[in-house]
């Protein structure tokens, strides 16, 4: 397990068990803070560890973005009559962007004698990338067992580009469900938000005839409650949303991170400005 990942995934523990011992001392008699709390200490516990692997996820899909030209320029240069560690060497002089770390990296390490196939497993296991290792298992034993490396490698840099143009249509494809997600959310922030300027006012007047005696107190709690009850679903609605877009468009749920985070900032400010409080 990454070091990043574990301090990441220690102080949102950390927060989010002071948040709970917090509310659970001083808030427990008053519950509609007090489940309100709870909510927001789970998603402080998941939010910092869905933003670190959505950057990570970031990250490798850049990696995998730049392989497939890097790739191409490796099957050239071979087709020149260089062998591999030549090419890789002549390859790592070109601008791949985040990749041309790693391809620098792999060719010095060439350059220090580290036998190819030890140097390019390194460098595809330090991109931590499913495709990029699956592909360099392929670049490696073609390299040991031999044959037409020139039609070796074009035909796995046709791959990687057919891999990146189906991931390409996948998403736009996909981008039609992505905004159908949100005009459900939307549709059910709207009915929320008329449940508690409408349907609560109701009940609060049917409380009060019933109660007559303590009508103010019985119309303050009730929305009170209801108030609490419908911004907890805001926030829960809006997280788990959020995620199902991002594993639906990206197919990986912690891209959704993103899409969690702005439907439920929206969502809540826009319950504030409709009902008038927090």
């Amino acid at each position: 397990m990454n070091r990043n990942f574990i301090i990441i995934l220690a102080i949102s523990s950390f927060l989010s068990v002071m948040l709970l011992g917090f509310s659970y001392i001083f808030l427990r008699d008053v519950p509609k803070i007090f489940s309100t709390i709870v909510v927001i200490s789970i998603i402080t516990f998941i939010t910092p560890i869905g933003i670190w692997k959505y950057i990570e996820t970031s990250r490798v899909k850049a990696l995998e973005d730049a392989f497939p030209q890097f790739m191409h320029d490796m099957v050239e240069t071979v087709r020149s009559g260089m062998t591999l560690p030549q090419a890789i060497q002549t390859v790592s002089k070109n601008d791949y962007g985040s990749l041309s770390p790693y391809v620098k990296k792999l060719s010095m390490q060439l350059e220090w004698g580290i036998p190819f196939s030890k140097a390019f497993l390194s460098f595809t296991k330090s991109t931590r990338s499913k495709v990029i290792g699956r592909i360099g298992s392929t670049v490696i034993e073609s390299h040991e067992y031999g044959g037409n490396l020139t039609d070796v490698f074009e035909s796995i840099s046709n791959t990687t580009v057919e891999i990146e143009r189906l991931r390409e249509e996948r998403k736009l494809y996909l981008n039609s469900q992505i905004v159908s997600g949100y005009i459900i959310f939307f549709v059910f922030l709207a009915v929320i938000i008329g449940l508690q300027k409408f349907l609560v006012p109701s009940l609060a007047q049917v409380s009060m005839k019933q109660l007559s005696e303590s009508q103010a107190i019985a119309e303050s709690n009730l929305a009170a409650e209801y108030k609490s009850i419908f911004r907890n679903l805001i926030m829960i609605q809006g997280f788990f949303a959020g995620l199902t877009l991002g594993k639906m468009s990206e197919g990986e749920i912690v891209s959704g991170i993103k899409h969690s985070l702005f439907m439920i900032v929206i969502g809540l400010l826009v319950f504030v400005l409709a009902t008038g409080s927090l």
